[in-house]
């Protein structure tokens, strides 16, 4: 079995093709098998949810996160299909990877869909998703494409929701690092270390979903490695 996982992750630092595994690791239709086994499992997801705790633990903070930190990431998808949609703003043609992060930059919440949809309108089942994990988390940082209402009244059944918009201050021109907007960004820098992330490859969402998660479980499982 761990020689399966050494092959999942084998494929996800170097993006390289099923077929393509080294013949050091097992037959790539049971790596695959086991992959998409796993992800209709929740296996991934079951991970995540048990390791954020232990890495929030182990930075000295409550097991249990109080503020979430919201964006989203435009890949281009290849000819393998399924849903996707243009990014009328960023002009990329693919999915978006909408993530809630903690003040780590651990991953809360993630889903992925068509870029084509507005961040604001992704944002909904997002956060409810979010909304389920972490029923007690109220606050959320977002950047300037998440302002007015439209949002807050989509989400209004969930229960309470504060959400703040960081934006640029007046006057400013170029870059400006905004005060831990920055660090939704980072976890997207770190995602972008696994070469299987650097377009969408996938024809699913699940499994797109899953090899973010995946991507998330070796991060955290290095941080909580190291003595």
């Amino acid at each position: 079995m761990r020689s399966v996982v050494d092959a999942l992750l084998y494929i996800l630092a170097t993006g390289c093709q099923w077929r393509a595994l080294p013949k050091s690791f097992p037959p790539y239709s049971t790596v695959q098998g086991y992959f998409y086994q796993w992800r209709d499992e929740g296996l991934w997801q079951k991970l995540v949810d048990a390791l954020v705790p232990k890495a929030r633990e182990r930075e000295g903070r409550q097991t249990t996160p109080t503020l979430g930190i919201i964006d989203s990431q435009s890949a281009p998808t290849t000819e393998s299909g399924g849903p996707r949609g243009l990014d009328m703003g960023k002009k990329i043609k693919g999915r978006k990877r909408h993530i809630v992060t903690d003040v780590e930059g651990n991953i809360l919440a993630v889903i992925v869909h068509s870029a084509s949809i507005q961040d604001v309108h992704g944002a909904v089942p997002l956060l409810t998703l979010l909304r389920k994990r972490f029923p007690d988390l109220k606050d959320v940082l977002a950047d300037r494409v998440y302002r007015g209402d439209q949002l807050k009244e989509a989400i209004a059944d969930t229960g309470q929701w504060n959400i703040q918009i960081v934006e640029r201050p007046a006057g400013v021109k170029g870059f400006l690092l905004l005060p831990k907007r920055w660090i939704v960004e980072r976890t997207f820098a770190w995602l972008g270390r696994c070469r299987r992330l650097a377009k969408d490859f996938e024809r699913t969402i699940e499994s797109a979903t899953a090899w973010i998660l995946l991507a998330h479980i070796r991060l955290l499982s290095r941080r909580l490695a190291r003595p």
